[in-house]
């Protein structure tokens, strides 16, 4: 059965337009909270945010609706969304709320909800809780009506526990490191974690006015930070997105390093340590051949999902997997936490290049990607890949690339937009089959 309200990773759009308005936030607030509303206790729900202008008026809306069905709140203000996963578990709530829209500019915004393990909803629960969205909720009688609070010491609880996943025996002593928060929900316990464990600690994208959220900083602009890296004489730089949730670093040259070649760091000293259970990681279609080669000469499988954190963590915990993620930086550690963690997944490259004693250009290029392109083809409407021309020419440049690269073409799970990637060993036939395809894809959409 097809979701209305829930995309990929929760609900999102542009603020004050359906579905992203207060009243609809006071409707997911009561209809959650409906749902979780299980057996004779207090039930309480985890309310986070990023630090987007509409934050607030999304929060306010959240807690009308949650209080009117009589869950109690608490409120921890701007924090991770991998913060709000693990205080939900930590603090027995039955419910979290994460409000963000992650890498996205501030005029948008998004609910993800998180359960009682701290985990993102099945699809079940997310129909369910559509369902109640759409019909009738009942509502608390008036002596049972929820209260909301704000507790003061969430920040420090959630360095804490990135802090306690950096190896014993370890430090940052030494290192320069500069950290690109996005002006985003991890302003304040990024460098406050990295400082804490030894560092010196240059920080940028940590002056937030709830309009410069992912404006020309963090992981999906990391150019400020490149040239911040060179010229301070940085070890290294990390760059989180708006929710903290996704990482890419900069090494000491001001070349940016994605999540593939981040994720094989990662697995290769696991690895070696003994700890990469079940031998291999897992990621999406869109993670580059030149991952899948390189960890095969070390014998480390690699299983592909389709795109999609929500998928990558399934498919980890359906088959026993402790890392995974995606090329755009999404990495799950699940040894750590239950979504991706901008901040963990950093302080396990850092204890790699602690380790190492190597320079972070050196440790952290473990392939030669091959090469690899995505184009967009926008569409008004219909399905242009059901068109029989499309698929022909889809059949013809799969055999063409058939052991010399891969081909992954999928609709946007939040746009009216066909995604076209090849990537092979010869970037002039990469981009021959993608232009074939879009081309095609364009004249069956006409």
């Amino acid at each position: 059965m097809a979701r209305k309200y829930f995309g990929t990773d929760g609900i999102r759009g542009l603020t004050n337009k359906a579905p992203m308005t207060a009243a609809m936030a006071m409707q997911v607030g009561m209809a959650a909270g409906a749902h979780f509303r299980r057996g004779e206790h207090r039930h309480r729900v985890v309310i986070g945010k990023d630090t987007r202008l509409s934050g607030y008026m999304l929060e306010n809306a959240m807690v009308a609706g949650f209080t009117s069905v009589g869950m109690d709140v608490v409120l921890v203000g701007p924090m991770p969304t991998p913060a709000v996963a693990l205080l939900t578990h930590a603090m027995r709530a039955d419910l979290g709320v994460m409000i963000s829209a992650s890498h996205n500019p501030y005029q948008d915004n998004g609910i993800k909800l998180f359960g009682p393990d701290g985990y993102k909803l099945s699809d079940a629960d997310e129909l369910a809780i559509e369902a109640l969205i759409d019909g009738e909720v009942a509502l608390a009688p008036a002596e049972e009506i929820g209260r909301a609070r704000r507790v003061e010491d969430a920040r420090g609880r959630y360095i804490h526990a990135a802090k306690s996943t950096f190896p014993d025996g370890l430090t940052l002593d030494g290192l320069k490191i500069v950290v690109d928060c996005a002006n985003g929900a991890a302003y304040q316990v990024a460098p406050s974690a990295l400082w804490e464990l030894g560092a010196e600690v240059i920080a940028i994208g940590v002056t937030p006015n709830g309009k410069n959220i992912n404006d020309g900083v963090g992981s999906t602009a990391p150019q400020v930070l490149c040239e911040t890296v060179v010229a301070s004489g940085a070890h290294i730089g990390i760059a989180l997105d708006g929710d903290a949730d996704r990482l890419i670093v900069v090494d000491e040259q001001g070349k940016v390093i994605d999540g593939d070649q981040l994720m094989a760091t990662i697995a290769s000293g696991w690895a070696r340590a003994g700890r990469l259970k079940q031998g291999g990681l897992v990621a999406t279609v869109m993670s580059n051949l030149g991952l899948e080669r390189h960890l095969a000469t070390q014998g480390i499988k690699l299983v592909r999902t389709s795109v999609g954190d929500r998928y990558v963590l399934e498919a980890m915990r359906a088959q026993g997997y402790n890392v995974g993620g995606e090329q755009s930086g999404h990495i799950i550690l699940s040894d750590y936490a239950t979504t991706g963690d901008g901040l963990v997944a950093a302080l396990q490259i850092l204890a790699e290049l602690v380790r190492s004693g190597m320079p972070a250009s050196e440790l952290l290029h473990r392939f030669d990607p091959l090469p690899q392109l995505l184009k967009n083809v926008r569409f008004a409407g219909g399905k242009p890949l059901e068109a029989e021309a499309v698929k022909a020419v889809i059949a013809e440049a799969e055999a063409e690339l058939a052991g010399k690269g891969r081909l992954v073409i999928r609709p946007s799970g939040t746009e009216p937009v066909i995604r076209v990637m090849a990537e092979g060993d010869d970037p002039g036939q990469v981009e021959r089959v993608v232009d074939r395809i879009c081309d095609a894809v364009r004249a069956a959409a006409a």
